[in-house]
């Protein structure tokens, strides 16, 4: 970095144009994240919450990483979820993100990262889909997914980018006009699949082979581990889903043992209940590895918590791509006082 350092703007436009199509880039550059984390070359420190006494249901997120390796970037990726957006007319969760040059710890980038932020939880999602599939052996063929908002919406695209198709699709949401949404947002894909809004939860849940959770559930709202005697592949992207019984009676996988294992993820809940961690079978990473055996006789459940190398990841590469295309927007004079003395 030069000593007079510039300071780039990048806007949600041109992440959604850097990203539009590359699924499989994105995968690709999601999984050699979770690679570079596997191996101890990252800095991933616990997020922090930042809550509000009168919107419980609010909150906002700081998550900071460091990536070594290929990526090599700092930053922080700063997120706000707040549910009544969503009856407003707006998205529930908005973002940006902050990138650091690894060499001056300056800031470099700030970049809108809703999108990026969906786009690496998609990924991530489908990653693991793909290869929990093909290590149990069995192809799912009908989908659900219970929650009907954006990262719904974006796994389904993430999950056909990987190569994954279905016969049918089904769709849950506590607000059935939403899931009619994301089902005529899907017959407009043209996905070839049968696409169908079910009446409940349940419904869903047993006709399903892959289902993906992404609520806003704060607590676990699926009790029945009779709901998964077909045992599907869960993708338990909201984490909170699952009563402590359905999490032990599974085979499990995280993306990291000790950020999902905290602040009352189903995980953490059945830690808390059986007092130890014997439930957990391996991470993502051992899965990609060879090290865990995933059955096709058992529900195996994915949680990840959503780690923020992968953030760092799939934003130094959409800043690369708007840097490369000269669309690069910087801020003349953002550093001030760049000498000591005046």
């Amino acid at each position: 970095m030069s000593q007079a350092p510039s300071f780039a703007v990048i806007s949600g436009e041109q992440v959604a144009a850097a990203l539009h199509d590359r699924e499989e880039q994105v995968i690709a550059l999601v999984e050699s994240a979770y690679r570079t984390h596997g191996e101890g070359r990252t800095v991933n420190p616990d997020s922090c919450f930042l809550r509000f006494p009168d919107r419980p249901s609010s909150r906002i997120i700081a998550l900071p990483a460091s990536v070594k390796g290929e990526v090599n970037v700092h930053g922080i990726k700063w997120i706000s979820s707040f549910p009544e957006n969503v009856d407003a007319g707006i998205p529930r969760a908005s973002a940006v993100l902050i990138l650091n040059d690894p060499d001056t710890g300056y800031p470099f980038a700030c970049l809108e990262s809703s999108i990026i932020s969906a786009a690496r939880t998609a990924a991530s999602a489908a990653l693991a889909a793909r290869t929990l599939a093909g290590r149990r052996g069995v192809r799912p063929r009908s989908v659900g997914l219970l929650g009907a908002g954006l990262i719904a919406r974006y796994i389904h695209t993430y999950l056909a980018g990987s190569g994954l198709s279905f016969d049918e699709v089904g769709v849950f949401d506590l607000r059935r006009d939403h899931a009619e949404g994301l089902r005529d947002h899907l017959l407009r894909t043209k996905t070839g699949a049968t696409v169908t809004v079910h009446d409940s939860a349940e419904s869903l849940l047993t006709s399903s082979d892959l289902i993906v959770l992404a609520t806003v559930a704060g607590e676990p709202h699926i009790l029945d581990p009779g709901l998964f005697v077909h045992h599907p592949l869960v993708l338990h992207i909201s984490l909170r889903d699952l009563a402590p019984g359905i999490i032990t009676a599974s085979c499990n996988i995280v993306d990291d043992v000790d950020h999902c294992l905290k602040a009352n993820t189903s995980p953490h809940l059945a830690e808390q209940r059986t007092g130890n961690r014997d439930f957990l079978n391996g991470t993502l990473f051992d899965v990609l590895e060879g090290r865990v055996a995933v059955p096709a006789d058992r529900p195996v459940v994915f949680s990840p918590f959503g780690l923020g190398v992968l953030d760092m990841a799939v934003a130094k590469h959409v800043y690369d791509t708007v840097a490369a295309s000269g669309e690069l927007a910087t801020v003349p004079g953002f550093f001030h006082e760049m000498r000591r003395h005046g």
